[in-house]
């Protein structure tokens, strides 16, 4: 009978411990990727006592350069910024905007506040209506208080993502006709090239007057402004989505084309089942450009048609010329920049989930 040595069973036991951990850190890592958190992989490996040494450089290069590169920029601004003067001022440091973002979370509070008061006088009132046998005289009285910086950047994502959606619903039907066909390709070449490069401060002044002549009121499911603003970030966003497309379609194996004709699959059966799996990397790359573009073309119209959202919000306050107007526009400005890259990491997240693709 063998006799095994306790101390080596131990020992294995740690070995299989440590490689099941490792294995679950690797696992994660793929999700680490996807947020944009890359150096918590290193952080776990070192703590799991993966080579310290060799694991300290990656957290030097996936986190301390960029950390130090921040720092960097802003001791050079807050150095810097003093020295600048404006009409409204100085330019604000960054403990003058971070100020100034506490001040807008605040208000926000404030305003929610403020507005659920409201309702619920407005709630009650209709309550005691009903219970008096009044109920012919309730009403839903909408709460018309200015909307807080939250509410603004809510209605700034709404906008985009719906704009994004036809934009997405209507170039990907066509890149995949452009793909199939060269007769397609050849009649829908001609219309991107000349559309592409329109910007949306041409598109916007055509769109609100159709909006306006074929929307009477704002009393339907969506207001004026909000289509308005959708629809130019719909015009604006769609070409990379129809070229990455079309390009994902026209690249497919041409084996795998044979093999459909040899199977004699009808369109629909190839398309779902050959066309759009082989496309999907480069369809998601599309999508994400045109999720980009389209909040950098949205910012751009609500400041321009002063529509609801987070441009808007820079232009009022460029246009109120206070002491903190400055500020809040640079609080805006890091909101914009924050929010773009949210939106991107998601769409890499669908990406992730849908293809194996490795593209950032």
């Amino acid at each position: 009978m063998t006799t095994v040595d306790p101390e080596y069973a131990r020992e294995a036991e740690r070995d299989a411990r440590r490689a099941r951990l490792f294995t679950r850190i690797n696992k994660a890592d793929a999700w680490f990727q996807v947020l944009g958190l890359a150096w918590l992989t290193p952080i776990l490996k070192a703590a799991a006592g993966d080579n310290p040494r060799a694991q300290m450089k990656d957290i030097w290069r996936l986190l301390g350069v960029p950390l130090l590169a921040i720092a960097g920029f802003l001791l050079l601004w807050g150095t810097l910024a003093p020295r600048v003067e404006t009409s409204l001022g100085a330019v604000p440091g960054p403990a003058q905007v971070w100020e100034e973002a506490v001040n807008l979370h605040e208000d926000a509070q404030a305003k929610a506040a403020k507005k659920e008061k409201f309702e619920a006088m407005v709630a009650k009132r209709n309550d005691k209506l009903i219970a008096e046998g009044r109920a012919d005289e309730v009403k839903t009285i909408a709460y018309t208080g200015a909307p807080s910086y939250y509410e603004q950047i809510w209605t700034s994502i709404r906008t985009v993502f719906f704009g994004f959606l036809i934009g997405s619903a209507v170039a990907i039907p066509l890149g995949i006709l452009a793909g199939l066909s060269p007769y397609a390709n050849s009649a829908i070449n001609p219309l991107v090239q000349i559309f592409k490069p329109v910007s949306p401060l041409a598109w916007l002044p055509i769109v609100t007057m159709i909006i306006s002549a074929a929307v009477a009121t704002n009393d339907g499911l969506f207001s004026k402004s909000f289509l308005i603003s959708a629809i130019t970030v719909t015009l604006c966003s769609l070409w990379p989505t129809l070229i990455n497309t079309a390009l994902g379609v026209a690249s497919i194996d041409k084996d795998l084309v044979n093999v459909s004709k040899v199977l004699k699959m009808n369109t629909w059966t190839k398309i779902t089942k050959l066309v759009l799996p082989s496309a999907l990397p480069l369809i998601f790359t599309g999508l994400r450009l045109s999720l980009g573009v389209g909040w950098m073309v949205l910012i751009a119209a609500e400041m321009l048609a002063q529509n609801p959202g987070l441009g808007k919000f820079v232009w009022d306050e460029f246009q109120n010329g206070s002491s903190s107007s400055l500020a809040k526009i640079m609080v805006a400005v890091f909101t914009i920049g924050i929010i773009g890259f949210l939106l991107d990491r998601v769409m890499y997240a669908l990406q992730s989930l849908f293809t194996f693709s490795n593209n950032r």
